[in-house]
């Protein structure tokens, strides 16, 4: 089929992009870059399901401006015990999702001499752990329906050394062969997968870590060739690209957001 200019900027616009009658599950989709994702996806169409570990109270908050187009379901992510059952209720009360942001994390800042396994292991268990159980629990129905968007989380940690951060680092990097090895098993059943990495993104943990260091934010900023931070909403607007049509021939990379950090001199 050939596109005029007009029917082609049509049907990009109002297809290609477009996630109307699609459900998402995003952990973390209530705070931080998690509610910029949900936000994106919402403006895309999609209703999405936002599971964290904060209180309803807490989550609702936050999620009010999006009214009936996201619901709050609050989960442990590192209960995999309950992983199915919880993946269970949403399929039962939304029907078939057919996109998984697994954006849920934490952090451990301490030096590898004052970490202790148990830190280590808490910090996987969130990130890689908890992200590889609730992946698993939805793939099934996913390749039912022919289709299916699953992104993770990275980091700039996924490819440079930061100290202190040992087990995030850790589990960031291991994302990148998660996402390989389920993109050669998924793939042919229309189901990608995907990673975004964001670089330094103004958010409150980032004016957290730099406000009182002023070594530090120069050192960051001399990094990065864009001479600014990133927008939150610069996370979310890949992530509803990623989970579009749009993309639907990309799959096992990871995309960094983060203005030419990585390759910043």
């Amino acid at each position: 089929m050939v596109f005029t200019d007009e029917q082609l900027k049509d049907f990009c616009m109002s297809r290609c992009y477009s996630l109307d009658g699609q459900t998402a599950v995003v952990t973390g989709g209530s705070t931080g870059l998690g509610l910029a994702i949900t936000r994106c996806l919402v403006s895309a169409g999609a209703k999405v399901v936002v599971l964290s570990y904060e209180s309803e109270e807490q989550a609702c908050a936050s999620l009010k401006e999006f009214g009936d187009k996201t619901v709050f379901y609050q989960f442990d992510i590192t209960d995999t015990a309950h992983t199915q059952e919880i993946a269970g209720r949403i399929l039962r009360e939304h029907g078939p999702v057919g996109i998984l942001v697994n954006n849920a994390g934490n952090h451990c800042k301490k030096y590898i001499w004052d970490m202790t396994v148990e830190d280590y292991v808490k910090v996987l268990n969130v990130h890689l752990v908890g992200a590889f159980a609730l992946t698993k629990a939805f793939v099934p129905q996913m390749k039912e329906l022919g289709r299916g968007r699953i992104l993770f989380q990275a980091s700039m940690t996924s490819y440079i050394g930061q100290p202190m951060v040992a087990g995030y680092a850790t589990a960031k990097a291991g994302y990148l062969g998660l996402i390989h090895t389920l993109t050669a098993e998924l793939a042919e059943f229309g189901i990608t997968v995907n990673a975004i990495a964001p670089g330094w993104i103004d958010t409150p943990m980032f004016h957290k870590a730099v406000d009182n260091d002023p070594p530090r934010l120069a050192k960051i900023m001399g990094r990065i060739p864009a001479k600014t931070v990133g927008d939150p909403m610069d996370v979310g607007m890949c992530a509803a690209f990623l989970c579009s049509d749009a993309a639907r021939y990309i799959s096992g990379t990871c995309i960094p957001v983060d203005g030419g950090a990585l390759i910043g001199f």
